[in-house]
């Protein structure tokens, strides 16, 4: 009996220790997927006018099985920043990349280095865009700048130094860099849970689709945005149109005539004998449907990278992220591109599936930056973030839970002043009801001023100067679009003070003060009270 009694217990309490290793979860792989310059409102998820168009359908799909972050926002919306900020948990002056041309050294690339001591496999794969090299990454294959569309090179890690280790690839970049990550997926270390970067370069301009995609919507009206024509008299400032709107032609490349450097009727030839309206309204037609067709093939290219990790049984053990470095203005205001603080710019696409974690068709209404996606993930997985990042984890809101003292107002700033698409510099902060932003019109850097803007065409040069400094109140609830700039209505003076101080604590806090930049400042001190 004694014997018998000792194998039963014996094999009761390896039956038991079975079933313990089979029901506690493994590490969660976790996918984190970034495209260049998807904005919210091209998304079928996200209702906006373009949902009718069925653009994404994959993307939408991902969200009714996971959560749908409705206020995600970038610090700084332009591509290198932004990635920085992600990588790093970090606001800009303190990870020290203000502009397109500062680099993420390796000791800075907070993000993998975590990972991977927490026990992960790392690789990064698609558009870096951060300069150094990826070093601190297990692997990575990225493209140089920006890249190419079509038959793209690729920076590898090889015999010889960074960047000169390259290949070539043939095809369009949006399946090129499916394949390697597939592939990837398949060769990988598979004793690790992996995090994987995966970056697409589309739909950045100059928006070139891949073949397939020639007829996609060629027969479809694309549904404009009310303001394209006509601004409403009181949207933006002194700062943003000049003095009875003599900075009209000048600030914010456009998509009609409106802008005579650049603008997208010039750059997709439009003839410019048409009409002005008429001109707008091909030119808009053009712009999106290029546009849309790029993200389709980062939308299919979704499914194959989805179906892989079903076909492999990885699919439901993955946290996927779906997501873009900033968003981009289709149209709205008659405007073009990013940098803008307007929500169609700073506004993030933010898209979790995680069943362990996550209730199918979630959504969440909580005011997050990217300096907050390396705080989440690392928290995802049991490993501390450290102590220099500044954004926050929100994984106890994946749920459903809500967190105390979390943020009431996320803080913006863009430093290019008039480069590239003719932006003034500015900062300010979004509440969930209003957005307060100061243009002080100036670059970081006084040697900046009078050199020529990136883009200048026929006998037209423009070259950089100070713009007007000036306050600009939206308010979100009544004007969600920011048609109407309503800084001077005497019914909004509380509101502005409020805003105000909220700001100089925030800026105060986040190390996003000016004083590395006199010059800048001194205009903040004399318009401050204005």
């Amino acid at each position: 009996m004694k014997i018998t009694y000792t194998a039963l217990s014996l094999s009761l309490l390896c039956s038991a220790f079975q079933l313990s290793s089979a029901e506690a979860p493994a590490k969660p792989n976790i996918l984190y997927i970034m495209s260049d310059d998807h904005t919210a409102q091209s998304i079928g998820a996200y209702g906006g006018r373009l949902a009718g168009l069925n653009p994404t359908p994959t993307i939408d799909g991902l969200a009714r099985e996971g959560m749908l972050f409705e206020n995600v926002f970038c610090t700084n919306s332009i591509c290198t920043p932004s990635r920085a900020s992600v990588m790093t948990g970090q606001y800009s002056q303190t990870n020290g990349v203000l502009t397109l041309d500062e680099a993420l050294p390796p000791e800075r690339q907070t993000l993998p280095v975590e990972m991977k001591k927490a026990g992960y496999l790392t690789a990064m794969i698609g558009k870096w865009h951060v300069h150094d090299e990826p070093a601190t990454f297990d692997y990575y294959c990225v493209l140089p700048g920006q890249g190419k569309y079509f038959d793209p090179t690729f920076e590898v890690r090889g015999s010889k130094p960074w960047p000169d280790s390259t290949i070539q690839k043939e095809g369009y970049v949006s399946d090129v860099i499916t394949d390697i990550g597939i592939e990837w997926l398949e060769k990988r270390d598979k004793t690790k849970p992996f995090f994987l970067m995966l970056h697409h370069k589309a739909p950045h301009d100059m928006f070139e689709y891949a073949p397939r995609y020639e007829n996609y919507l060629a027969d479809v009206e694309i549904p404009e945005p009310a303001d394209l024509y006509e601004l409403d008299p009181d949207f933006g400032s002194v700062a943003t149109r000049g003095k009875d709107d003599s900075l009209l032609n000048r600030i914010g490349t456009s998509v009609s005539k409106r802008h005579p450097i650049r603008n997208y009727g010039m750059d997709f030839d439009v003839d410019p004998e048409l009409s002005d309206r008429e001109y707008t309204r091909q030119s808009y037609q053009e712009y999106l449907k290029r546009y849309l067709r790029c993200a389709k093939g980062v939308d299919d290219n979704l499914a194959r990278v989805f179906a892989y990790l079903k076909e492999q049984g990885l699919y439901e053990n993955t946290v996927i992220v779906y997501t873009s470095d900033q968003g981009m203005m289709l149209g709205e205001h008659d405007y073009i591109d990013k940098r803008w603080m307007f929500d169609e710019s700073m506004r993030m696409p933010f898209i979790m599936r995680y069943p362990a974690a996550i209730k199918p068709g979630s959504k969440n209404d909580m005011l997050i930056n990217n300096t907050d996606f390396a705080p989440t993930l690392l928290d995802l997985v049991g490993h501390a973030a450290p102590s220099e990042m500044q954004g926050h984890s929100f994984k106890a809101a994946l749920g459903g839970e809500s967190i105390p003292d979390w943020r009431t107002a996320t803080y913006y700033r863009y430093w290019m002043h008039l480069m590239h698409h003719d932006n003034p510099a500015h900062f300010g902060i979004r509440t969930a009801d209003y957005k307060l932003i100061f243009y002080y019109g100036l670059p970081f850097s006084m040697e900046d001023m009078g050199k020529p803007t990136m883009w200048w065409k026929k006998d037209i040069s423009f070259k950089i100067e100070q713009t007007p400094a000036a306050w600009e109140l939206y308010d979100l609830k009544n004007d969600p679009q920011e048609t109407r700039n309503v800084y001077g209505n005497p019914e909004y003076k509380e509101i502005v003070a409020k805003l105000k101080k909220q700001l100089r604590d925030t800026r105060a806090e986040l190390n996003e003060t000016d004083a590395k930049y006199p010059h800048i400042q001194e205009v903040i001190d004399e318009h401050w009270d204005d």
